[in-house]
């Protein structure tokens, strides 16, 4: 394979996302009919880059914050149906840990959080 040339094309160099772009793609492949391998390919990046971002705003490590500063939150995803009406998640934030509930107001939840993330 001696005399070979190989081509690299694109800049060379790795792109920075910053937490807001990584949580508008994400979002865009939980909207219903939504293809991850698609909306990676609209944004010129692997569908395995786009999976692992999902993985972690799954773990809650990537929030997802709306295009006004609020809150937003990502849907959770079970498998089968939801547990029953007492389980709850807890989200900590700033040493504190809220619960919530399927019930939970998620305006109200997020006027917690906020304060909570001032206090912090």
């Amino acid at each position: 394979m001696r005399g070979d040339t190989v081509i690299h094309e694109g800049s060379g160099r790795r792109r920075r996302w910053t937490s807001e772009e990584k949580a508008r793609i994400v979002a865009l492949t939980l909207a219903p009919g939504a293809r991850v391998s698609d909306v990676a390919r609209q944004h010129d990046m692997s569908p395995q880059h786009l999976f692992q971002w999902r993985r972690e705003a799954k773990a809650g490590k990537l929030v997802l914050p709306m295009d006004d500063g609020d809150l937003q939150f990502a849907p959770i995803v079970t498998e089968g149906r939801p547990p029953s009406g007492s389980a709850t998640i807890p989200i900590e934030v700033g040493g504190a840990v809220v619960r919530a509930g399927w019930s939970t107001d998620f305006k109200l939840l997020a006027a917690v959080i906020k304060a909570l993330r001032l206090l912090a």
